[in-house]
């Protein structure tokens, strides 16, 4: 069985940076996709960066590029999102996901995503 936990959100004021992290109890951390997606209020969820579990292959949205860095530590079986430049638009719930896949595969897409961690918030005003 697979968990994942978020940390780090909170509010900031435009142009900060918030770093969210996500835990992942796997023992098999090494072989899962793992991605950040976000959803603000009335909106669809929005895939936001994805990695492989080596850290190869990272994959950002348009909408996020050149601000966010989404990275890993395997030893620590953790995920993070290093959010730079924030603007009132990236104001939602955060949540990671995972799913087993091939080495150096990239899965951007929510629904082919088998474990969610809780979410959390993020507010920039």
């Amino acid at each position: 069985h697979v968990q994942l936990v978020e940390s780090g959100g909170g509010s900031v004021l435009p142009g900060g940076s918030l770093r969210l992290s996500c835990a992942v109890s796997a023992s098999t951390f090494r072989i899962h996709c793992l991605g950040w997606f976000r959803q603000a209020p009335r909106m669809n969820r929005e895939g936001v960066a994805a990695i492989y579990a080596d850290g190869t292959n990272p994959y950002y949205s348009e909408s996020v590029k050149g601000r966010f860095t989404i990275s890993q530590d395997t030893a620590k079986n953790t995920v993070y999102l290093q959010m730079n430049s924030l603007q009132p638009e990236d104001t939602g719930v955060y949540s990671c996901a995972a799913v087993s896949c091939p080495r150096g595969v990239v899965v951007a897409a929510a629904d082919q995503y088998e474990h969610w961690g809780q979410g959390t918030q993020v507010t920039v005003s």
